[in-house]
């Protein structure tokens, strides 16, 4: 009896992954001008005129786009840490996004806070010299880690992502090793079964459904992301890993679709779904956050497709 074969041999980069992370960059772009006519969200401007069909389709993308970006660092992640090492995965995440978030914070976001400081009151002539400084006076918060930074006026704004990003990358190196050594055990089974590629589904819908979807992170619970991330680490470009996926796309898809719609009625109950303890709101934010690793799965499947030799 011959020896059993090896797993598929790893490609390289994944160019479709490449593609797909850029096309949801752009479409962060279209989405945040949409809320300009968004009813629903303390956006830094309002339209007079304002819309609810701008909130249900952000809602197909606000599911599955995030996610995916913090499954494909995930990703690279992985292959970082294996060229890199730990300790040298830590030092360039804090290279490349360490440096660039402070040159952020100082310099990009107090501009929106000050343009919602003059909408807010016409008569404010506040200049952007002086409202600075008082951007910039913070007191801790670490009940909020890891946005453990506060102020009247201080935000992050829109680079939460790169906070969590780096944050979560930090917390991953130091475990980097036991995680991959753990998820090399499960690949037999994945191999046999791939619909247990699923089972990321539970804890996510878990975490969405105890401590509550995050209106400022997209929609999901800022822990869910460190999940995605995690599994994307987990399950980096292992050939049977892949192949796997590639089988469970369609199932996992229309499964997305069917949890997705079951959030329907919780959400336009409009009974504060992302924090209530009601039945209703809690089953709905379950249904969101598996519907969110369905769809994501989906994608990485449906995308793979192995190249003619």
């Amino acid at each position: 009896m011959g020896a059993e074969p090896g797993p598929p041999a790893a490609t390289g980069r994944r160019g479709e992954l490449d593609v797909l992370r850029a096309l949801v960059v752009v479409g962060l772009v279209f989405f945040h001008a949409a809320l300009v006519f968004s009813p629903d969200d303390d956006f830094y401007v309002k339209n007079d005129e304002t819309t609810g069909a701008v909130t249900v389709l952000a809602g197909f993308g606000v599911v599955w786009a995030m996610p995916m970006l913090f499954l494909v660092a995930g990703l690279g992640a992985r292959h970082s840490i294996r060229r890199r090492g730990p300790g040298g995965f830590a030092r360039e995440r804090l290279l490349r996004l360490g440096v660039p978030l402070v040159f952020g914070t100082l310099v990009l976001c107090p501009l929106p806070q000050w343009l919602r400081l003059r909408a807010a009151d016409p008569a404010d002539d506040t200049s952007y010299g002086a409202f600075w400084p008082r951007f910039l006076s913070v007191r801790p918060d670490p009940a909020d880690f890891p946005f453990v930074l506060d102020g009247e006026h201080f935000e992050t704004g829109h680079l939460w992502f790169v906070v969590l990003l780096l944050t979560f990358s930090l917390l991953l190196a130091p475990v980097a090793g036991r995680l991959a050594a753990g998820a090399a055990r499960v690949v037999p089974a994945l191999r046999r079964r791939p619909v247990l590629l699923l089972l990321p589904a539970l804890p996510l819908a878990a975490v969405n459904a105890l401590l509550g979807m995050e209106e400022g992170f997209a929609g999901w619970n800022r822990w869910a992301y460190l999940l995605f991330l995690l599994c994307g680490f987990a399950l980096a470009d292992d050939g049977h890993v892949r192949a796997a996926t590639r089988r469970a796309a369609v199932p996992a898809g229309l499964l997305g679709l069917v949890l997705f719609a079951g959030t329907a009625p919780g959400f336009i109950a409009g009974n504060d779904p992302f924090t209530a303890w009601t039945p209703a709101a809690v089953l709905t934010r379950a249904l969101f956050g598996a519907a969110g690793w369905c769809w994501v799965l989906a994608l990485l499947g449906l995308l793979d497709r192995p190249r003619k030799r």
